[in-house]
This record gives structure tokens, sequence and C-alpha cells, in this order.
């Protein structure tokens, strides 16, 4: 039927209305590129937002902005008195991710969830040896001695089978490491001799639908319409890759992405103050340090790291590179919003005549040089890695070290560390899940020394046992004890330079709405939109 000239005009008025309330693309600034999106290959937050938490999902997550365990591909489980065995009862109709360059024949089931735990689990399984680097996070925090298997009963019932309990599981089964994969794209991957694809072309159930990336420039996907838990509402999902965190800010001022993540905390106040703009920010579980190499020549003596801790002016690092009130002085390996925080130990006052008189005793010659590795840009743990670097090259040539600087990219920095190359790393952590075990396990255990995660290739025996114990116990206020000794075992041997614990802030556009900041750091859009 042909529109009268009224009618035309009332129509055209409400196709523009529409239009404005349609969906919008959401982009994101975001401070790296992943280093690729097989995510069990890796560890680090921006990997973990490109892949964990756009395109898989696992059998347990967080519930936005918290550290509390919700179903996700498992709708129930049970738990053995025993802590023995876990249950889990599969969510049903949810479905992988169809692409140009794969279109899946059925839904997720249990077979996938073998898949991609016996895939890190067992040497025999075709896929075991396709990646270069192992399982870092698979193999540092034990689960190939943890896991006794892992079975189906029916398609949608998954049974593990633990060698001993293991008090924070559930959470760990939260981790990005335990996303769940398509055996059956993994299948045609093996099939067609093109392994690599898994990395770089990721097929998953999650929220969004990888489409195309571009290195050190961005990352674009579409949602998902088939989303077990809805649509996500943004048109599309763009992270732009800009290192400097002014840049980003630019960017978020001219519109040019919604989201903007770590600004420098000094940015903060005229953030707040723009009418355009707004902030999140959280206590983050989070912790900025420098590893010291306990395997190389000098830092192998306990009076070598205890001269650096003692020259170390943390206070004055702390409130230039944050800002008062921003971050916490670092003293032990994780903030202390966690249990087992040991409060007996304290850094060591700064004492330039007694780091010299350690030196001197140890045999380091004036004028020792010390390689230091650090990143290009700035994130959440440190928001100026450079200066951080040159103020502790400047407290350390007061007592007669020298410090070689090295800048690089992130993900080089940490492949060249995870061989042990450097003396020290300037690096952080964020905490997965909320746990104490989450921060030592992975990073200071002897398992994460032979995955190359443990920078510092610290393996103390006595830590070691009080750490394992600590997992094994189920009782809160036990394995808070554990926790205690351990970090006074760790203080008597400072493998690393503990700095700061960082808060979390996050920057956007006045329109945007649904965004969870979250204490684990982890960014996930699934619910955020521009209005």
């Amino acid at each position: 039927m042909k529109l009268l000239p009224l009618q035309a005009a009332l129509a055209a008025i409400l196709l523009s209305t529409a239009a404005g309330l349609a969906a919008k693309p959401l982009v994101v600034c975001t401070e790296a590129s992943p280093e690729g999106f097989d995510i069990v290959q890796y560890t680090t937050a921006v990997t973990a937002d490109a892949s964990a938490e756009t395109v898989f999902n696992r059998l347990v997550d967080f519930k936005p902005g918290t550290t509390e365990i919700q179903p996700a591909l498992a709708e129930r489980w049970e738990i053995s008195d025993d802590g023995l065995t876990y249950t889990f009862h599969l969510r049903q109709g949810v479905k992988f991710h169809t692409t140009d360059y794969f279109t899946p024949t059925r839904e997720m089931n249990a077979d996938d969830v073998l898949w991609s735990f016996r895939r890190q689990l067992d040497p025999n399984h075709p896929w075991h040896n396709k990646t270069s680097i192992g399982f870092p996070y698979f193999e540092s925090m034990g689960f190939k001695d943890l896991l006794k298997s892992v079975e189906k009963t029916d398609d949608h019932t998954v049974v593990f089978t633990l060698t001993r309990p293991e008090a924070p599981f559930l959470p760990d089964l939260a981790m990005a490491f335990t996303s769940i994969y398509s055996a059956e794209y993994g299948d045609q991957l093996l099939k067609a001799n093109k392994t690599a694809e898994l990395n770089s072309k990721p097929i998953g159930t999650g929220p969004f639908i990888f489409q195309r990336y571009v290195k050190d420039a961005q990352v674009r996907y579409k949602p998902n319409p088939d989303y077990f838990r809805g649509k996500p509402p943004a048109d599309a999902l763009i992270f732009a890759i800009a290192s400097d965190n002014n840049v980003r800010l630019q960017k978020l001022k001219a519109n040019e992405c919604q989201v903007a993540l770590y600004p420098k905390p000094d940015d903060i106040p005229s953030i707040k103050a723009d009418p355009k703009l707004k902030v999140a920010e959280m206590e983050a579980l989070t912790t900025g340090y420098i590893s010291l190499n306990n395997e190389h020549k000098y830092l192998s003596d306990v009076r070598v790291r205890k001269a650096i801790n003692m020259a170390f002016d943390r206070q004055t690092h702390v409130d230039q590179l944050f800002g008062k009130g921003n971050a916490l002085v670092g003293i032990n390996p994780y903030p202390p919003t966690l249990m087992g925080y040991n409060t007996a130990n304290q850094n060591p006052p700064r004492d330039l005549d007694k780091a010299r008189a350690l030196l001197k005793e140890a045999g380091v010659p004036e004028g020792a040089v010390l390689t230091l590795f650090t990143r290009n840009g700035g994130g959440p743990t440190n928001p100026n890695p450079q200066l951080s670097a040159q103020m502790l090259q400047a407290d350390l040539a007061k007592i007669g070290l020298k410090v070689d600087i090295r800048v690089m990219e992130w993900a080089e920095m940490l492949r060249r560390a995870k061989k042990g190359e450097p003396d020290m790393v300037s690096t952080g952590w964020v905490g997965d899940n909320g746990d104490p075990d989450n921060f030592l396990t992975p990073l200071l255990s002897c398992d994460a020394v032979k995955s190359g995660e443990n920078y510092a290739r610290w393996c103390n025996q006595k830590f070691q046992r009080l750490i394992d114990k600590a997992r094994v116990v189920t009782d809160t206020q036990e394995r808070a004890a554990l926790y205690v000794k351990a970090l006074a075992v760790y203080d008597e041997d400072q493998p690393w330079i503990s700095m700061a614990h960082p808060k979390m802030f996050t920057a956007m556009r006045n329109n945007v709405e649904g965004y969870h900041i979250n204490p684990l750091t982890n960014n996930n859009f699934a619910t955020t939109q521009v209005k």
C-alpha cells in the first residue's frame, strides 16, 4: 500500500528513532595484543580478555563483579564426602560458534569437556604436544598430579576424580585455562593438519564470535545470537590496542572508544571531572613485583636480594607511580584482603650502608650489572613501567649496582622471562579466583620453576610443603595459618621485590551501561552496551 505524505513522514520519524535506539558497536581501548587465542597456552590478563572472556566458557564461573562461584556450562554439581569426586551435570542446548571456518554438527556435551582437560592431562592425547610452550597454568598449578581421571557417565555428566582433596578446586575451574573447547573442531583441524589454527581461529560457546585480529591494532568480534545467557546487547565488540595509556585516554575523550582499560591513577581526577566520562574503581586482587632470578650469579645469594630490598624506596615508588591512596605498598606476594596475609612480615628499613655491607660480604664488586626486563606500555599493576625501572635503577646505583634496563613488548618480555634470561623482571599478577593459592602456586612453586612461570626460579622445599598442605586442608583457619608460615619463609628468602597492590580503574563514556568491574581484573563485556 502506498503511503500518504503524512504517513510517510511519520514512518521516517519512527525509523529514525528505531535506528537511534539500535544496538551500537562497543570499542574497548586495551593495553596490549593478545599472545594468541588458545588460552590454555597463556597466563596474561589481556589474552584472557580476548579469548576466555569473549569466545569461551567454563563449567563454572564467577558472578559479575565478585569471586562467588555460579553455574555456567555445568548447571549443577555434587562433591563426595571425602572431597575426591566432583560430578558435573552439563547444561543442555549449548551451541558452539558457527563461522566461515567451522560449522558444528552437534551441541556441547561431555566429549568436549573430556577433550579440553585430557588434552592438557594425557601425554598420549593427540593434541597434547601441539603447543610450543606446553600448558603453563595447568602445569604450574599441579593439575597433572591432582587429576586422577576425567570421565563421562553419559553425554551430559562428567566426573572428575582427584588424587587428594583440593580446597580451591571449584574456583580453579572458573579460571581461563579450564575453558571448554569443541572436540569436533579439534578433530577437524587435526585431520586437516591445521592444528596451529586453534590459536588463531578460536571456536567456543562464549558471548562473542571471533571475526579477525590485526596484531597491535585490533581484535573484532560479533555477538553470539545463540549464547545460552542471551545475545549480548552490543552490535559488535572491538578491542582497539594502544600500549600507551595516554593514547587510550585521548581515544576515549574523542569517542573513538567507549571504554578505556587501565588509565593512569593520576588521570582519575580529571576523568571524573569530565561530564562525558565516568570511572569504575575497586580494590583489586593485584600485585606488582620485580622477580629476582635466584639461579643467576649474585642473585642466588640471599644477602644480595636483601641488599636490593633495603635499597629500594618503596613508598616514593608507589606514590609517584600510583598517586597517594591509590595503592598499598607491597610486603607479601598477595594483598591483605586474602586469608593468611602475614602481618608480621615487614619490608626492611631503607638502609644504604647496611645494603652496601651485605653486597661486600657477598663478594659483589662495585659496578656489577644486573639486567631488568620491563614492558613498553602501562597496565594495572604498573602504569608507567619505564619510570618504575628508572627509579629502581637510581636506588640501586646508590649501593654500587648498575641496572641495564631492557624495554620490550609484553609478550616478548614474558617469553624471554620464562626462559630465565633476565636477572630481574618487572611484572605483576592478578588473582584469578580469590584464593591465596592462586598467587603462590603459579608464581612461586617448584612446579612453576619447571613451567617457567616462576620468573624468580625460586624453589624452597619448606615453602612448597606448606602451600601443598594448605591446598588439601578445607578448614579456613588452618589454611590461613599455613599461609602465614609460608609467607614467613618467603620473607626470609626475599625472592622478589614486592612493590604494590594497586586499585583497579576503568574509564568509560557516560552512555556505557552494564559493565561490571571485577576484583579479578578480567573484563567481560557480555552485558555491556552503548546507549
